[in-house]
């Protein structure tokens, strides 16, 4: 079987995937490293490809920021499978508002400590969250790097990635307010599923997962 590594989104690190059963397989957590201000999303895959030995064959899951990451990982490795969860697979799948930000990027006036310290403000966007979930989700935007936060969100903004890589899986939720289902192409949706159904949607998504890593 396939090394599987797994990359989380945005203000979040590799406990995004606490409730993600892989089986028995070979799991490799992405750690964020620190970028520097000119990368973009695909120099820094680049760095990731090298950093964690990410060779040909392998299986990258990727959830919203690290999802396209993963595609871009893709686009310099020939990967076995490419899974995305809560994601988008290229900037014509992007909402609208990633234009509106591209012209007035009010995120420029905010400290990458403060980005960090709004979580009662991201929350609601990202769905209903059981006391737990939402205390995990806090904590790891709270610990995540003020430098990073910032430089990723730019990068983001600034992708214009068009081509969709060999054998890519895409999960999406229908009640997802970051990424319209509605937009996105060649997926499965969940009913009811948030941006953040790795948490309250994971049975779904294991089962959905256990299908896809047998696929040959």
């Amino acid at each position: 079987m396939s090394k599987i590594f797994l990359i989380a989104g945005l203000g979040a690190d590799t406990r995004l995937y606490n409730n993600i059963d892989l089986l028995d397989n070979e799991v490799e957590p992405v750690d964020w490293i620190e970028p520097n201000e000119c990368d973009t999303l695909n120099t820094y895959a680049q760095k990731l490809i090298h950093q964690y030995f990410i060779y040909d064959n392998s299986i990258v899951i990727g959830t919203s920021l690290g999802g396209m990451i993963a595609i871009e990982i893709a686009r310099q490795v020939k990967l076995n499978k490419v899974i995305l969860i809560s994601s988008i697979k290229t900037v014509n799948e992007a909402p609208w508002y990633f234009k509106l930000f591209k012209v007035l990027p009010a995120y420029k006036l905010l400290s990458g400590r403060l980005l960090t310290n709004l979580g009662f403000l991201i929350k609601p966007v990202f769905g209903n969250m059981s006391s737990r979930d939402a205390w995990l989700f806090n904590d790891m935007l709270r610990k995540s790097s003020p430098k990073f936060i910032k430089w990723a969100i730019g990068a983001v903004l600034k992708w214009d990635n068009e081509i969709i890589p060999a054998n890519v899986y895409h999960i999406v939720g229908d009640k997802d307010l970051v990424f319209n289902y509605k937009k996105i192409k060649n997926a499965t949706i969940i009913k009811g599923g948030t941006h953040i159904m790795v948490f309250d949607k994971a049975k779904q998504i294991n089962k959905l997962l256990k299908g896809i890593l047998k696929k040959k």
